[in-house]
């Protein structure tokens, strides 16, 4: 089997187009913080990751606040977060498990060191976010959605480190 060789980190540095430094803005990102995977049922989506892949996963937790179920796998450098939605209850993913019966990929969350800066800064350059205000997230950390038309059709969640 044949591996592609990794890349020094200096060369993605040379790289990066991350304007921040030179347009004034105040934030910047720091890390995934998890990919979402949403499902109908996440105790049992959670038994891949626990029994085949032997992973950590966390206790199931409400989110009534977002609508959502979430427990998180533990992946060593960032989480998987498990989504389904609260019954009885209106859920933002209900739209998107009608149209993904088997669950997916939700939505990639990025931490970022000052969430107000991101949001203002974000909203001048034209992106959209899906609320006016921060919510509290399954972290407890606030957090906001930047709507997926923007992202290149895919849900981006920033949450403040």
């Amino acid at each position: 089997m044949m591996y592609r060789k990794r890349l020094p980190l200096q060369i993605f540095k040379r790289y990066n187009n991350n304007s921040n430094s030179s347009s004034g803005s105040s934030w910047k990102i720091l890390r995934l913080n998890h990919i979402a995977i949403a499902s109908k049922a996440i105790e049992e989506s959670s038994i891949l990751y626990r029994d085949k892949f032997q992973m950590i996963t966390s206790d199931k937790h409400a989110q009534p606040d977002h609508g959502v179920n979430t427990m998180f796998v533990d992946c060593g450098n960032t989480k998987i977060e498990l989504l389904d939605p609260i019954a009885n209850c209106k859920s933002p993913i209900e739209n998107f498990l009608d149209k993904n019966p088997t669950g997916g990929i939700h939505h990639l969350c990025f931490e970022v060191d000052d969430l107000e800066a991101a949001c203002n800064d974000l909203r001048q350059r034209g992106l959209r976010l899906l609320s006016e205000r921060p919510k509290i997230g399954a972290h407890g950390k606030p957090v906001i959605f930047c709507h997926p038309k923007d992202c290149s059709g895919v849900l981006i969640e920033l949450e403040q480190a």
